[in-house]
């Protein structure tokens, strides 16, 4: 058997749980379906844990320099403007970064994949898609579709980080529960400069309305507005170019066209899986949980993730007979996406469309209220921003 922990997937997740056990010298082997790192625009907001996690990498000051510090983020409406602005400096005395940084993941992956390179980790393989996985004894075996056909692969333990159709936790045996929202969900980016036309506007903003509820945030270089849309609406009418055009000047009417640099249209799952560990296999990230985006959980809760279950390994590799520490990633990380990551973002969601007067004016009020109250708006901070649902893991054992 050759002594090494393979990783399924060359995400975010996968590859901080690379780096994480790199440091510990710890030997991985990593596996990519894509020929190549994609640089699309998915997730792109760190919270301050994960730039926590991912300082000893160097990466927390890539983000940095090549993304936008976005110390607030609001909650608004078209009418009212500004309802409620929350600053990470209530939380400064928590974390080393007192901020969101909003930045493409894909800046993140190429960061690490070249960090990983320079520590000398040449088992990273692309355009290598996992097929068969099979546990004997103290070892995994997969199987892996390649350029140069099947191969096979051993190693220690085998790490599902492989996205939400995960063939790792397919070929587990393991049911990925939970439903698909009727919505789904536009994402239009813009070079538009909103900010010269709305006072006072932070770089994330959840805009509440019962009619059309949106999602404004700056990337570098760009704004992205996401919009829900109805499951019966057409692509073709969704992508037509005067139904965007309608979007868009809903968010913030301009005598000029909006000039589109990207759009996309993808749907909205709340799904966790049954199992976050089949004998020697373990999922994370969207393998082993996936939500709606509002509140920036999936990718965060993804690394968080990597950092518990790599400390884990780490025990684990270093004093082998003490194997029940793999236990306990399973006990602390799936409660959090059931109890804190999929409630909290179904709330998210529910507050943004509420439709009856009374769910708007609850909402409202509890904003007004953490407006008023310190301590309250410092225990949302610490939930929103992932570093309660970190620590209440760790008590669980």
């Amino acid at each position: 058997m050759v002594d090494q922990i393979l990783i399924a997937g060359a995400g975010p997740a996968g590859l901080s749980l690379a780096a994480y056990l790199t440091n510990a010298n710890i030997p991985v082997c990593i596996f990519e379906a894509e020929a190549s790192l994609p640089k699309n625009l998915r997730a792109s907001t760190f919270h301050p844990p994960t730039l926590d996690f991912l300082e000893p990498f160097g990466a927390s000051k890539v983000l940095i320099d090549e993304g936008l510090i976005a110390p607030t983020f609001q909650y608004r409406d078209r009418e009212n403007g500004c309802l409620a602005e929350f600053d990470f400096d209530l939380i400064s005395a928590e974390t080393n970064h007192p901020f969101h940084v909003q930045c493409e993941q894909f800046k993140l992956n190429l960061h690490l994949l070249d960090w990983l390179s320079k520590q000398g980790v040449d088992d990273i393989y692309f355009n290598h898609k996992i097929k068969g996985a099979k546990q004997t004894g103290d070892e995994v075996a997969v199987i892996a579709d390649t350029p140069n056909g099947e191969q096979s692969y051993n190693g220690n333990l085998l790490i599902g980080a492989d996205g939400a159709n995960s063939a790792v936790r397919q070929l587990s045996g393991i049911n990925f529960e939970g439903f698909t929202w009727e919505d789904r969900f536009l994402v239009v980016s813009t070079a538009f400069d909103y900010k010269k036309y709305i006072q006072d506007l932070s770089f994330v903003n959840y805009y509440a309305d019962p009619e059309q509820w949106f999602f404004l945030l700056k990337v570098p270089g760009l704004w992205r507005v996401m919009f829900p849309v109805q499951r019966d609406e057409k692509d073709a009418d969704i992508f037509n170019a005067e139904s965007i055009e309608k979007r868009m000047q809903w968010v913030q009417a301009s005598s000029d066209t909006f000039e589109v640099a990207h759009k996309t249209l993808y749907n909205v799952h709340q799904r966790v899986a049954t199992d976050y560990r089949k004998g020697r296999i373990f999922l994370i990230g969207d393998a082993a949980h996936i939500n709606n985006p509002l509140g920036g959980m999936g990718m965060n809760g993804g690394i968080h993730d990597a950092l518990n279950l790599a400390e884990k390994i780490t025990d684990f590799w270093h004093n082998r007979k003490n194997a029940s520490v793999l236990d306990l990633y399973e006990k602390q990380r799936r409660p959090i996406a059931l109890e804190y990551v999929n409630k909290q973002s179904i709330k998210n969601k529910q507050n943004l469309e509420a439709k009856t007067p009374e769910a708007q004016g609850q909402f409202r009020e509890f904003l007004a209220e953490l407006m008023e109250d310190k301590q309250r708006a410092r225990e949302y901070m610490m939930r929103v921003s992932m570093i309660s649902s970190l620590r209440e893991a760790s008590e669980i054992n």
